[in-house]
């Protein structure tokens, strides 16, 4: 190939590239200018000569990493087809480039050194070791050259490591190959990567650190500019020394990093006060301190804790610490507390164990620098150091230690500054604030990082108070009366609750609400701590009544006040005589107003307070029955001076109430008198359920969508709202049928309940079987509950939502809040606190709605736990559920089906006990199956169609938010759909369902990537129940296996491991057609090729497609004609696989052999992700096998030999 061609190839090759970077390009000229160059790197037998000519040092470096470029695509693509002299001369030139082809080190461009250190790696990956023995000598002997060349062969050594070992980039022989010869000679190795480093730092440090002793020479500016130059250089290796150095020390055996009385960590702590070089530093030793692996091998990393390593960790600390906030020193903080938290974890773990290790000397010391960490004005650093104070604190030998246990009032006094909410980025009220500009983007983001940094430290400080519990409840004690005594800072913002008022920004509420969450934490540990008789009650008695005679009008310090009583209560256990103040206190707060008879909506921090008081009264009674019991009288009578004015309270405080004393009622332990009791209480509500305009309300749509105002329009949409009451009366009586449903009990103990007169009888298995003294009560409402919720349905229908009003046609939409948290928006911060609950009528309305129909499921799904075999018997049940809670399924929204399934559905058939599952739930699951499965299947189906759909078609009448609340809402059905499916049919060993699908927002980040599914899976009594009805069988069969192409990966995954097979495996025995089994199979083999891509939902899926194929192949040949449909399948292979399947040997194969087999042939059907779908392969060859006997195969002296032979003697064979 003539030069000239090469020149004026080469020519056009800089033309191209010239248009492709040039801003100004027209998009036409770039595309063919980009296709021009692709195609010569593909097509063009002389890319070798064009990369070397554009590589050279003439060249702008732009011009020379595409030469670069053309010569790694020869490298990756062409390698093994090119004659052996061609890659010689390849590989010489490449060397040579390396040797004194680039600018000097602190010139040339980073891109250009990247890209020609992974030409060598491409190379090396391809012939090292076999063919080209003395790759480590030629670097060496390159690194002599000076520090250009040092630092390439860093980088070649660095990227070396991270192909092989971090990603693993390419095959199982190769990486094996290269991954030993590499370990055979990694004490060369590191030794070499120890030099250089030494060298260079110290070269660096005597040119920095050099007097001027050019003072008296003439020309000093030239001199000093030469030293600077060189000293930068020496630098710049030594950095790369440091990274490469991190590549290593993660996996390399730990003799590597510990050889020479650790020389390595001496070197990095010494470099730890060396601000060019200290991040890099900081990496290593990170990396190293947080090393696993066998106990007695880590053991040497405990030189950490010896005098000089402890000296130059904190002075470095100190230093970067001093010289304010800048982002450098600031990451090397954040390193250097990583640092001392893995010291701390390697402590724990060697401390205790069989290794024989003392705790260190400077264990006070570590302790000290790790507290200045923990107050360090960086919320992100405090909260750094959290799991390892855990460690420390829980530690077997560790916790009894003089030394941590005087660090205990050390650290409750830092947690006292640190559980202030302060530092927000957007504030500048605290030093914080300036250390969470870098650290967060938004307030929303720091609140949220707050929430859960103060969870954390409320778990390490109860384990703090398990070793000392007295002095945390003296701080809680003196930062509690501080706080009653100190007045009220509102800050700059004021609250628009009131004037005066605290906003959740206020200094005082932040310090009301740490101090709060402290005392809870605190006394909580000290009451499971102490001894009872060794509890100070005196003192605890004394904070209470200091907590009682508090008044304030601030709703956010009032709802801190009732927290603080909460926690105080248990005190109350020993004198009982102060429960009347505590009562009188709550009561006051249940009714609280910030401005008496306002008329204005009241904001979300006074509904708290309200609230918060009455779910603290409904916690005393629940946790402390027996204390309450004996006031039972004075607690009824406030409760009826409340509720005798209607308009006191909301609907919720009123059950609320009312919920209180049924959990007292309880304790009655006399069937007779709490009936009589629940009779009496639920009298109001029972007239105004059961009066003839309440039936004819609650039974007709219409006359519902009236009386609730609905078909309203009104003017004033903040204040005006004349069916206000009507609402709250059908609310007051459906929040009170539940509150009974859900609290009325007959006692535990079974004798007690016998002797109640609550046991009625016995099982056929022997269990008792109990009544429920709410039983009547509620069953004499059921109908016209029934009636509500098959007119709630109704509403839906097309022809009712036309008589909505103006001002309510969206009243049966979903609350914003409801979308944001489906979105996973995060609220707004203030709102929180100082909106108003419902800003106009419209979000009342929506809210009166919403509530509704969730309370009414929430009866349903109570009611079969609560009343059991009285419930589940009463006449047609399954029958009128279906002709109320599941008419109208149609025209219901996803968002209103979902909470259906959840809290009716799934309780009521889980409590339900196995003699009425065939009276009772066969016959309501199968039509909801059959009915789910054809909904969903249709919603897949449009976004499916969507996703297909060009764009122009989209019509912007459904906007892309709506779209993706749609789809999202669909995912969520899906998942609980799926999960109840599961839940009826699949016995839970080891699975909690109580746990799954209550996440909204999107939770791809939990799929699991390995899944070995539960042997164990296997189907329950009403599973069995459900198959035998071949309607249901088969409704739950087809959702289940089409589920799996469904676009959502959780549901995916947890279908395939939890419920396809177990389904499966019980109608195997019977006769099932042979269309049925393929279409099994191809169902999964869908579910592969749109889940594929997630190696959680691949593993499963391949799984269950093997499981399939091994049990009924045999009997379907049918299945073997879907393999050879697969694309790509290697005929012989499967003909293979099948004479195994059908004729088996004695000996077995392994059953990770087969599936692995089976794996590959059905690999033409698996999903690959969308990175990968388009990228060319790029294959490397098996070189000869190494000898497994020879030692290393690189006899020579990397360090040693300095002449430059070995270039010419490449590859040989």
């Amino acid at each position: 190939m003539s030069a000239e061609q090469v020149s004026s190839l080469c020519e056009q090759l800089v033309k191209a590239v010239t248009v492709i970077m040039d801003p100004a390009s027209t998009q036409r000229y770039r595309l063919e200018a980009l296709k021009f160059c692709e195609e010569f790197k593909e097509k063009c037998p002389i890319c070798v000569p064009c990369g070397l000519k554009l590589a050279e040092k003439t060249q702008t470096a732009i011009v020379r990493h595409f030469g670069l470029q053309i010569l790694e695509h020869v490298v990756k693509f062409r390698w093994n087809n090119m004659p052996r002299l061609e890659k010689v001369y390849l590989k010489n030139n490449v060397m040579g480039l390396i040797s004194n082809g680039t600018q000097s080190i602190l010139e040339e461009e980073s891109h250009i050194k990247g890209v020609l250190s992974r030409i060598v790696v491409e190379m090396i990956k391809r012939e090292w070791p076999q063919h080209w023995p003395d790759m480590l000598k030629e670097l060496d002997t390159l690194s002599k050259q000076g520090e250009t060349q040092t630092e390439l062969v860093m980088f070649i050594l660095l990227r070396l490591a991270e192909d092989v070992v971090t990603f693993q980039t390419l095959p199982t022989q190769r990486r094996r190959d290269i991954q030993q010869t590499l370990t055979q000679n990694m004490e060369k190795i590191f030794s070499f990567l120890l030099t250089t480093l030494q060298q260079n730092v110290n070269k660096y440090r005597r040119m920095v650190g050099a007097p001027q002793e050019q003072e008296a020479l003439t020309t000093p500016q030239k001199t000093d500019l030469a030293q600077e130059t060189k000293a930068q250089a020496n630098c710049r290796v030594g950095i790369a020394a440091l990274n490469t150095l991190a590549g290593y020390i993660d996996w390399v055996a730990l003799s590597h990093v510990t050889a020479d009385n650790c020389k390595l960590l001496e070197m990095l702590c010494l470099l730890l006060n060396e601000p060019e070089l200290q991040i890099g530093a900081a990496e290593c030793l990170l990396i190293a301190v947080s090393r696993k692996g066998k106990l007695e091998d880590r053991k040497p990393l405990m030189v950490l804790f010896g005098d000089v390593a402890m000296h130059y960790i904190l002075s470095a600390a100190q230093t970067a610490d001093g010289e304010g906030l800048v982002e450098k020193h600031y990451v090397f903080l954040k390193r250097l507390c990583q640092v001392l938290c893995a010291l701390g974890s390697q402590l724990c773990a060697l401390l205790g164990s069989e290794c024989d290790v003392e705790t260190p000397a400077n264990f006070g010391k570590y302790l000290d620098a790790f507290l200045a960490f923990t107050t360090h004005p960086s919320q992100f650093l405090r909260s750094s150091t959290q799991i390892t104070w855990g460690a420390l604190f829980r530690h077997e030998v560790l916790s009894h230690n003089p030394l941590l246990l005087a660090m205990i009032p050390k650290y409750l006094r830092a947690s006292m500054t640190n559980l202030v909410k302060v530092g927000f980025p957007s504030k500048t009220d605290s030093p914080s604030c300036e250390y969470s500009r870098f650290d967060f983007d938004s307030d929303e983001d720091f609140n949220a990082f707050f929430n859960s940094f103060r969870a954390q430290q409320g778990e390490v400080m109860r384990m703090a108070c398990r070793l000392d519990p007295r002095t945390g409840f003296q701080m809680a004690g003196e930062w509690l009366k501080y706080q009653l005594t100190t007045p009220v800072d509102t800050g700059p913002m004021n609250s628009r609750t009131g004037e005066g008022l605290c906003s959740i920004f206020s200094p005082s509420f932040a310090q009301w609400d740490a101090m709060t969450f402290f005392s809870e934490s605190v006394i909580s540990q000290m009451f499971r701590t102490l001894d009872k008789d060794d509890i100070p009650v005196n003192d605890g008695i004394d904070l209470l009544q200091l907590v009682l005679n508090f008044e304030t009008k601030d709703p956010l310090i009032l709802s801190c006040v009732l927290t603080n009583v909460s926690a105080l209560f248990p005190f109350v256990t020993y004198r009982p005589e102060y429960l009347p103040q505590v009562l009188s206190k709550l009561f006051a707060s249940v009714t609280f107003e910030v401005i008496e008879e306002s008329k204005a909506p009241r904001t979300r921090a006074v509904k708290n307070v309200r609230r918060h008081a009455c779910s603290s009264i409904i916690k005393m009674c629940r946790d402390y029955p027996q204390l309450v019991l004996p006031n039972f009288e004075m607690l009824y009578n406030h409760v009826k001076q409340l509720l005798s004015n209607e308009l006191l309270l909301t609907q919720m405080e009123k059950c609320a109430l009312m919920e209180a004393l049924v959990l007292i009622s309880n304790q009655f332990k006399d069937y007779e008198r709490q009936k009589a009791f629940l009779e009496e209480l639920m009298a109001p509500v029972a007239g105004l359920w059961l009066s003839p305009e309440m039936q004819r309300v609650l039974s007709d749509p219409e006359a519902f969508i009236s009386y609730v105002g609905a078909d309203n329009k009104i003017a004033d949409p903040v204040l005006e709202d004349p069916s206000g009451l009507n609402r709250s009366r059908i609310s007051f009586c459906v929040y009170t049928i539940l509150g009974v449903v859900k609290r009325a009990r007959w006692p535990a103990d079974t004798e007690e309940a016998k002797a109640g007169g609550f046991l009625v009888g016995y099982t056929p298995s022997g269990n008792p079987i109990y009544r429920n003294p709410c039983t009547e009560q509620v069953l004499k409402l059921f109908d016209n509950l029934l009636a509500l919720i098959r007119t709630h349905n109704n509403l839906y229908m097309p022809e009712m939502v036309a008589r909505l009003g103006e001002t309510f046609a969206k009243a049966l939409d979903m609350l914003e809040v409801e979308k944001n948290a489906i979105l996973g928006l995060p609220q707004p911060l203030l709102e929180l606190y100082d909106s108003p609950v419902y800003k106009t009528v419209l979000e009342r309305m929506q809210g009166f709605f919403c509530t509704l129909y969730d309370n009414c499921f929430h009866i349903l799904g109570n009611a079969g736990p609560s009343m059991q075999q009285d419930f589940y018997t009463v006449d047609c049940l399954a029958t009128q559920l279906l002709s109320s809670a599941f008419t109208n399924l149609n025209n219901i929204p996803d968002y209103r089906l979902r909470p259906m399934l959840r809290v009716f559905v799934k309780p009521l058939v889980l409590s339900c006990p196995p003699e009425y599952y065939e009276t009772f739930v066969c016959p309501m699951l199968g039509p909801l199956f059959t009915y789910l499965h054809m909904r969903l299947s249709q919603k897949w189906q449009v976004i499916n169609q969507r996703s297909t759909l060009c764009e122009d078609d989209a019509a912007d009448d459904n906007p892309e938010s709506q779209e993706m609340l749609e789809e999202q809402l669909v995912r969520l059905l899906t998942r609980e759909v799926m999960d109840l499916i599961t839940v009826c049919c699949v016995s839970k060993k080891g699975v909690d369902h109580n746990t799954t699908a209550a996440v909204d927002g999107d939770d791809d980040e939990a799929m699991v990537t390995e899944v070995t599914p539960p042997a164990s899976a296997e189907l329950t009594e009403l599973g069995k129940c459900l198959t035998k009805q071949e309607d249901v069988c088969t409704a739950v069969l087809i959702t289940a296996f089409t589920s799996l192409s469904w676009k959502d990966t959780l549901s995916c995954q947890r279908t395939t491991t939890q419920l396809c097979w177990p389904l499966l495996k019980q109608v195997l025995p019977g006769n099932l057609l042979p269309d049925a089994v393929s279409w099994f199979f191809i169902s999964v083999l869908k579910g592969l090729q749109i889940h594929g891509q997630h190696d959680g939902c691949m593993a499963a899926l391949v799984h269950l497609a093997f499981q399939i194929y091994e049990a009924l192949r045999p009997r379907y040949t049918e299945l073997k004609a879907v393999m050879e449909q697969i694309p790509d399948i290697h005929r012989d292979s499967l003909e293979q696989f099948d004479s195994k399947l059908l004729n088996p040997t004695p000996q077995k194969v392994a059953d990770k052999r087969r599936k692995d087999h089976f794996k590959r042939l059905i690999a033409g059907c698996i999903e690959k992700p969308l990175g990968e779908q388009f990228r060319k392969e790029v294959h490397i060859r098996n070189l000869p096998s190494l000898f497994k006997k020879v030692k290393p195969l690189l006899g020579t002296d990397m360090l040693e030999n300095e002449d430059g032979e070995g270039l010419t003697a490449l590859f040989e064979p």
